[in-house]
């Protein structure tokens, strides 16, 4: 069993205390995953316990706009993208969380976790480096509050290359806040490499061309890279005075994860490479081209 833990986060407008992790759950050197303490809880201390003032019929009154919760409108993930991580390699994830309240927006907190819910033994998140987002006003009751999430590709297991929640929070200045634990989700993916080798080089015009590689990925389990087995990879070649790379063939990987072929298209000097288009748990890829002289 591994031990998995949060990264600590302690906040002063927010209320996200809670999710500091103690010493004695810190993650163990060399030991990614496993038993992992319950997810933390985030977000601010709600003031809706008192019941908001009745609108009037020609709307809204004042107090009962101030008493209203904030409305976040949008939440973006690094970039929209997939999260792609290596072995070893921690990534800084930026998220940005548009919300707005008729009396501005304060704050923002936010959490990326995966299981059934927050209160699930089983969940498991990475929360915010902040003690306070950086908000940026579009308007007076609008305004875009950016903060950054550490992931760490120690404390992954294999199986967490899918989709995970990300929590939002908001705290308005009036005082009320929102909080949504599922606002949107964003995919986590093992990072892919490939490799190539073209021999012989130079190579004689119509003679034979075997082509070499490796595709491989991100074994989260051991911190090591793996041969990605049965995936299908196209064989590409460029001229030298060409930027466009043109398919030749299609090829399986081995159970290993290497590729090889042959090819008599050796009319001219050119690039040859491997292209991946990438699956649900592992992104795209490219080789760097391998360049063959032709004699």
């Amino acid at each position: 069993m591994r031990i998995r833990a949060t990264v600590a986060a302690v906040s002063g407008a927010l209320a996200l205390s809670a999710l500091a992790v103690p010493a004695s759950q810190a993650a163990q050197s060399g030991a990614p995953g496993g038993d992992r303490p319950s997810a933390p809880d985030y977000g601010f201390s709600s003031q809706h316990g008192a019941a908001a003032p009745k609108a009037k019929a020609n709307g809204l009154t004042a107090a009962a706009k101030a008493a209203a919760a904030p409305v976040i409108t949008k939440t973006v993930v690094n970039g929209g993208k997939p999260i792609v991580v290596g072995t070893t390699a921690t990534k800084k994830v930026t998220i940005a969380i548009t919300a707005s309240h008729a009396s501005g927006i304060a704050d923002a907190g936010t959490i990326l976790w995966i299981g059934k819910n927050l209160d699930d033994d089983d969940a498991f998140a990475f929360v915010q480096n902040e003690d306070k987002a950086t908000c940026k006003a579009a308007n007076a009751t609008t305004s875009t509050c950016t903060l950054t999430v550490t992931v760490d590709p120690g404390q992954l297991i294999n199986t967490d290359a899918t989709y995970w929640n990300v929590g939002a929070a908001v705290l308005a200045k009036g005082g009320t806040d929102v909080q949504n634990d599922k606002f949107t989700k964003i995919r986590f993916q093992r990072l892919s490499k490939l490799t190539v080798n073209a021999s012989p080089e130079p190579v004689k015009k119509g003679k034979t061309l075997t082509v070499t590689g490796k595709l491989s990925r991100a074994n989260w389990e051991t911190a090591t890279y793996k041969g990605y087995a049965t995936q299908t990879v196209k064989l590409q070649f460029r001229k030298k005075d060409s930027s466009t790379y043109t398919d030749v063939k299609t090829v399986k990987t081995s159970g290993t994860g290497t590729l090889k072929t042959t090819t008599t298209r050796t009319t001219v000097a050119g690039y040859w490479r491997w292209s991946f288009a990438g699956t649900a748990s592992t992104p795209a890829v490219n080789a760097t081209g391998d360049y063959v002289a032709v004699n």
